[in-house]
């Protein structure tokens, strides 16, 4: 497992974003190491983990919890196969193109090793959106990437430090639960009826899913 690239966007004026000032930094590209990664602070105030990369938008992306993004490389390459196009690293908007790691299958609370310094922990599955629709340039790509239901990881940063393209990647923490970023994914999206499962999952979740989770117990089973 390793990491095949690091990716940071810059600020880019578009017309499909409903951000106030009309920019995102949704268009990533590959970058040489190395990159320092450290925590942004809270979601609305902090924005990217990874330094020089722009989040725009902090009313629904970066902060603590979404840190940093991943994508499993193995992803991309299947959508290319269905779309017939070429998918370059950071197309998704992911800060983290990996190989040989499964992703969208990561428990919750799961802790990465990238290098010899940084530990990240998945928090959830990325919510795809009109931007993510637009600079992909696909109709009907927001019901499509939910249908398929990997939609790669964000993370946290539990210790900072630097990384760069082909560090390894090494599993160093996998909870004893069951719930991965695609059963929360399609918890939150399409299945609503999955949410009391999140609970095993606990503080370890994206907090924000969490109180969904919470919000349906206390609604349909009390």
């Amino acid at each position: 497992m390793m990491l095949l690239s690091l990716n940071v966007g810059r600020a880019r004026a578009v017309e499909y974003t409903d951000q106030p000032e009309g920019v995102t930094g949704i268009d990533k590209r590959p970058v040489d190491g190395p990159v320092r990664i450290s925590a942004p602070g809270p979601k609305g105030v902090g924005a990217s983990g990874v330094a020089g990369d722009a989040v725009c938008d902090t009313r629904h992306h970066g902060g603590e919890h979404q840190a940093v993004y991943a994508v499993a490389r193995e992803d991309l390459d299947g959508w290319e196969r269905e779309l017939g196009r070429a998918l370059p690293n950071g197309v998704f908007g992911e800060n983290l193109t990996t190989e040989g790691l499964d992703v969208s299958g990561a428990r919750i609370g799961e802790r990465w090793r990238i290098g010899p310094d940084v530990v990240l922990e998945v928090t959830s599955g990325r919510i795809p959106c009109r931007t993510f629709q637009e600079h992909l340039g696909e109709r009907g790509w927001v019901k499509r990437f939910t249908h398929k239901g990997a939609p790669g990881a964000y993370l946290r940063v539990v210790e900072p430090g630097e990384i760069r393209a082909g560090d390894p990647v090494e599993i160093v923490h996998r909870p004893g639960h069951e719930v991965t970023v695609a059963l929360q994914f399609r918890a939150v999206t399409t299945e609503r009826e999955l949410l009391p499962r999140l609970l095993a999952a606990a503080e370890a979740l994206h907090p924000e899913a969490l109180a969904r989770a919470r919000e349906y117990v206390e609604k349909y089973e009390a």
